[in-house]
């Protein structure tokens, strides 16, 4: 059979922080649509969140409707970066909302159908009086089968040569619905190229504030890799990194990145600001492709894209990105 071909976009609306995954034979992708990252949610799905699309081949997207039942309009109209785990028959939707970049909270929500409707569970994952802004919720199973939730939060403290800004952790799930409360930092931003905006007013204070984002996680020959995206989403310094450990909870490390992200970059004139990736795996299960949203070259929309991710003694690389005819 010749092989298959695509060009980046792969779906040619707006569709970012696309999450993919797979399920009796069928793509699934959920991202924030620009509805929910403009904040107009309730103007333009009323009470749907979160754009869904299928796939039974990695390339060719339909959209599916909207997922999530609009919780309680009063935790915002900021819906951002949604993820779907299934677990024992139920399928479950990890976001955060809140009211643009000041407070967010993480939530979960559950199906018994991937398309859904979504019903949120009624509880906050983490305490929003504890952790003012939290997002990106990742989940990821081990090879025990135990769940684990990695996310972003703001830190304030610059010690040990980290900048104040946005980072990673990771906890424990309990149950799909319930974090143990006991996270721990998974990476800190220390790079120049990981800067979202100088003298930037925060919590009372003026801060170099920095921004690691977008947490993905796959093991790999026996370690941890947590992809992430640093940077500021809207410039051209945005990219894909990865931190790598030995055990899920850490210490992760990702040295050797003081050049800028090694997984995905700009290409001026081409892609601008590809990022917050989720990993799939090829239709005939030989190949592990990294899915991601990039900017068109006007600034109109970020957009999916895929390209195939290579894992090298030096770690995991992408060919991308790219945006002229490639084999799938």
């Amino acid at each position: 059979m010749a092989a298959q071909t695509y060009t980046n976009p792969v779906y040619p609306d707006y569709f970012a922080d696309p999450f993919v995954w797979q399920h009796q034979g069928v793509y699934y992708a959920i991202g924030t649509g620009p509805a929910e990252a403009a904040g107009q949610v309730e103007d333009r799905h009323q009470r749907r969140v979160f754009p869904l699309l299928r796939s039974h081949d990695l390339i060719r997207w339909e959209f599916a409707g909207n997922a999530l039942q609009r919780p309680d309009p009063a935790l915002g109209d900021n819906f951002w970066a949604p993820e779907v785990a299934y677990c024992d028959g139920t399928f479950y939707l990890y976001y955060s909302v809140g009211h643009e970049d000041k407070r967010h909270q993480l939530r979960v929500a559950t199906s018994s159908n991937p398309l859904g409707p979504y019903q949120d569970a009624g509880q906050p994952l983490v305490d929003p009086e504890a952790c003012a802004f939290a997002i990106d919720p990742s989940p990821f199973q081990d090879d025990d089968g135990q769940w684990y939730l990695f996310y972003a939060q703001d830190f304030l403290d610059t010690e040990d040569g980290v900048r104040a800004g946005t980072a990673l952790v990771v906890d424990r799930l309990i149950s799909m619905t319930q974090l143990a409360g006991e996270a721990k930092v998974v990476l800190r931003a220390r790079q120049d190229w990981q800067r979202f905006l100088a003298d930037r007013p925060m919590y009372g204070g003026i801060y170099d504030w920095h921004t690691l984002e977008g947490p993905c996680v796959r093991k790999y020959g026996g370690q941890y890799y947590c992809f992430y995206s640093g940077g500021r989403w809207e410039t051209d310094s945005y990219g894909v990194d990865y931190g790598v450990a030995e055990q899920v909870m850490g210490p992760y490390s990702d040295v050797g990145n003081a050049a800028g992200p090694r997984v995905l970059r700009s290409v001026p004139g081409s892609v601008l600001g590809p990022g917050h990736n989720s990993i799939a795996v090829s239709p005939d299960g030989q190949a592990d492709y990294i899915v991601y949203h990039a900017w068109d070259t006007k600034m109109e929309a970020r957009r999916m894209c895929i390209d195939l991710l290579h894992w090298t003694p030096d770690g995991p690389r992408c060919q991308g990105p790219t945006w002229t005819p490639q084999s799938l």
